[in-house]
């Protein structure tokens, strides 16, 4: 018995190499075993004790009754296709739970035998340059460089504020504030007050923030613009070979001849609000905006 055990043991083992198709056969086979081995233990145990030998008799019903009630688990061996009704061939009786010749399989499972269809590669998406933008909701603003930044400060005196003709540089022949490019070790604040006072002899004194504008040309340009207010100055207003400065009512500002963003966002800075703005221009045409503004 315990050579049959092995067998059916060595026949489960094999099984396994057909596990995604012998699930079901696998368990017939243990539960077999399981059975002998049982039949085996009775046995030895009439032998042990030298028991009456016809009491092999009764312990060999006890297997035969619980193989019985587990006989749908077990009796799942079958010689026959049970499609075409074909005679199996060794490896479809012993190994596989469907019990079917290998042209019924095929037929049933067409999937199996059939190499799936490659997947296409995946191609990436080039990454889009900001400078390739004409919407800024395009640009990831947060990971946005500048490639300078740069100051406007306008100082107010009464019903007017400061303004120039500008003569050199980006925007040269616009309106604008006094302004320029921020200098290595030095802050956006001190840029507003040392570029205000070059261009204009005009010192602001203590100006104060109101604003962030970005900037994105189509040639590959941006720039980033901090914008200050300053409600008091000192010194005496010169024209100087950058800017000619003059003094606008404030209700009258000359928008028609500044950077065409001015008109959107300097009203709300006018209204005491904090303003970020973001835009993208093709020279002085603007293509596209975006701004925000908080009390």
């Amino acid at each position: 018995m315990l050579w049959v055990i092995i067998a059916i043991l060595a026949l489960n083992l094999f099984q396994r190499k057909h596990q995604q198709r012998s699930q079901k056969k696998r368990v017939a086979t243990i539960t077999i075993a399981s059975l002998v081995l049982l039949l085996n233990i009775l046995f030895v145990v009439i032998l042990q004790f030298k028991l009456p030998q016809w009491l092999a008799f009764p312990a060999l019903l006890v297997p035969i009754a619980v193989g019985y009630l587990l006989r749908k688990r077990i009796a799942i061996f079958k010689r026959k296709c049970a499609s075409c009704g074909t005679k199996l061939d060794m490896n479809s009786m012993l190994y596989f739970d469907d019990n079917l010749c290998p042209e019924c399989h095929k037929e049933q499972y067409p999937e199996q035998y059939t190499k799936p269809e490659p997947e296409p590669e995946a191609t990436e998406t080039p990454e889009l340059l900001p400078s390739s933008a004409r919407d800024v909701d395009e640009i990831d603003w947060e990971l946005w460089e500048p490639t300078e930044t740069a100051v406007v400060c306008y100082v107010f005196s009464g019903k007017e504020v400061l303004l120039i003709h500008k003569k050199t540089g980006l925007g040269n022949g616009l309106i604008n504030a006094p302004g320029g490019r921020i200098e290595i070790a030095e802050t956006a604040v001190e840029a507003a007050v040392r570029e205000t006072a070059e261009e204009t002899g005009i010192t602001p004194v203590a100006p104060r923030q109101v604003g962030v504008l970005n900037f994105q040309f189509v040639d590959g340009y941006a720039l980033r613009g901090y914008v200050f207010f300053a409600d008091q100055h000192t010194g005496e207003m010169v024209e100087t070979a950058e800017a000619a400065p003059f003094w606008a009512e404030v209700d009258r500002l000359p928008y028609d001849s500044m950077w065409e963003d001015d008109r959107y966002w300097l009203p709300l800075a006018l209204e005491g609000k904090q303003v970020t703005g973001y835009f993208i221009f093709d020279d002085r045409k603007m293509l596209s905006k975006k701004i925000e503004s908080s009390d």
